[in-house]
């Protein structure tokens, strides 16, 4: 799939559509609740911020990924929790609030952290001499105003037409999840000449990651004594990955259909 209009421009749009989507959900006492007992936001915000990266690269040691899949696995684990996230965590009942606070947090962090990790990962699976490179004043700028901005957004509506609010939620979370389809059955379509070929080098590792995330997630918040509920925001958390925002660094930012599979198998199987 190359980078055309449809990527460089259509996929920013829906991205923050579906950001604004994660603002609808928003209030003051989702934030109140979380203050109040900070312990699950910090675990869980730091082990998306560094131990899902962390992950990632040992998985890239382990399994000898080439270059571009290691890359792109380091991507989608550096990315924030996804919209649907907060679903997942209701249907596990879950900690609801904290499953959204942690999804807006690491969205807001990952701003600065995304880059790093990605120009990190590319200096080392390339060399020094790689021409690719992820621009960081222009990423970070891109990621504020497709993230925070529309995040904003749908809390401002969220406040003043809670009714609205409440319906648009639904569809705007049916367009994220129609969106990450699309561009999976696009990308697949783009790259179906070694489709196969890229699977069985990605394939595992994506499954891997997720579960490591899940397992991770579970771990670390009962090793600091939180209830289940806790644990299970956190642990479906680590799982649910922006698959959409990888997309969208991988394509509009790298130009680089391999470096997107991995985000792509990901949306399929978390």
């Amino acid at each position: 799939m190359e980078s055309g209009p449809l990527i460089s421009i259509g996929l920013p749009i829906a991205l923050f559509i579906i950001m604004i989507g994660i603002g609808l959900t928003l209030t003051g006492r989702d934030f109140h609740q979380v203050t109040v007992k900070p312990a699950g936001a910090l675990i869980g915000t730091l082990a998306q911020i560094v131990l899902m990266p962390a992950a990632a690269f040992a998985l890239a040691w382990l399994l000898e990924l080439p270059p571009a899949m290691a890359v792109g696995l380091v991507i989608i684990a550096a990315c924030p929790g996804g919209t649907t996230s907060n679903l997942f965590t209701l249907l596990a009942r879950g900690n609801v609030a904290l499953s959204i606070v942690l999804t807006v947090s690491a969205s807001m962090i990952t701003i600065m952290t995304l880059p790093v990790f990605t120009n990190y990962a590319l200096q080392l699976y390339y060399g020094a001499g790689q021409d690719i490179s992820l621009p960081f004043g222009k990423t970070v700028m891109m990621l504020s105003v497709i993230v925070l901005l529309p995040v904003a957004i749908g809390m401002v509506l969220r406040a003043v037409q809670p009714a609205l609010a409440s319906r648009a939620e639904g569809i705007v979370s049916i367009f994220g999840g129609v969106v990450l389809a699309a561009l999976v059955v696009g990308i697949i379509y783009g790259i179906r000449d070694r489709f196969l070929e890229l699977l069985i080098q990605a394939g595992p590792a994506t499954i891997a990651l997720n579960l490591l995330g899940i397992a991770l997630g579970l771990l670390t918040t009962r090793l600091v004594g939180l209830g289940k509920r806790e644990a299970l925001a956190v642990a479906t958390e680590l799982g649910i990955k922006n698959g959409t925002l990888g997309l969208m660094v991988t394509l509009t930012l790298l130009h680089s259909s391999d470096m997107s599979v991995p985000s792509a198998i990901y949306g399929v199987i978390m």
